[in-house]
């Protein structure tokens, strides 16, 4: 298993992102999800329900809409919503949240899919792409996003992205090497040691994960990237809109040197 590490590379042609699709991994990404201890898969929900009231005040005025949650996760934002008197429509590609949103929120659709590949519908009043989504898609993959949540809005509607700034991404790519061990937890249900190992090459922050199951000593091996942009970039990325505002937070205060958010609207 020492050898696999040692003669690792780093050549990726390809985009990678750990496989949220999986079944096994969806149940445990689920449990850091619904963890109110930290905010590293979902917000806590005293901080989501901060987003939903400027949401509410803010961008829809009080007044009901009709809303496509896209990477929905367990329906945090869209269950808020659709109990505000929102119309709302959840797509994402974890089974586990899926199964998790519809338990809780049966009067609201959720379906499972790729939001590259699943059809959205439209008519939309608003879509929203949260906590840095955009970013873990390849450039290609967060056009396409942008460009079917484009044709989704109603003339008038708008798309509501919350964005990494460009330094963050780049911090995260330079985070160098670490290790944990846990007795079970994201990358295992029995106990492993995950070396973790970070990079920035090509406006993207690489991440490694070579995780070590205790029992067989086995190795196994998962990587996920991040893709930086700057304002501008961002401004070409939704350049079909006709408005494009800048927000530092989805609170409309400054409370993070990661994220800020934009709302672009559809002539």
């Amino acid at each position: 298993m020492f050898t696999q590490l040692i003669n690792r590379h780093h050549q990726l042609a390809e985009w990678h992102k750990i496989p949220w699709h999986d079944a096994d991994f969806s149940r445990r990404m689920l449990a850091e999800h619904l963890s109110q201890m930290h905010d590293m898969a979902s917000r806590r929900f005293s901080i989501i329900d901060q987003h939903i009231q400027w949401i509410q005040r803010k961008i829809l005025a009080e007044q009901p809409a009709r809303i496509l949650d896209l990477g929905c996760g367990p329906g945090f934002y869209s269950s808020r919503l659709a109990a505000l008197g929102h119309t709302c429509v959840g797509i994402d590609i974890s089974p586990a949240s899926i199964e998790y949103a519809r338990a809780k929120d049966p009067a609201t659709q959720y379906h499972l899919g790729d939001v590259r590949h699943i059809d959205y519908g439209d008519g939309y009043d608003l879509v929203l792409l949260v906590y840095g989504e955009l970013n873990a898609f390849s450039p290609q993959d967060a056009a396409h996003i942008i460009s079917k949540a484009y044709a989704a809005l109603r003339p008038g509607g708008r798309f509501l992205l919350e964005v990494s700034h460009y330094a963050a991404i780049y911090r995260m790519g330079h985070e160098g090497t670490s290790w944990h061990t846990a007795t079970s937890g994201l990358f295992a249900d029995e106990p492993y040691l995950c070396l973790t190992e970070s990079s920035f090459d090509l406006d993207r922050a690489i991440e490694h994960y070579y995780v070590f199951l205790a029992g067989s000593g086995d190795m196994q091996q998962y990587t996920t990237m991040h893709q930086a942009y700057t304002d501008d970039e961002y401004r070409q990325l939704l350049a079909a809109f006709s408005r494009v505002q800048v927000f530092p937070s989805l609170t409309g205060s400054p409370t993070s040197d990661d994220f800020f958010a934009l709302l672009a609207e559809k002539s």
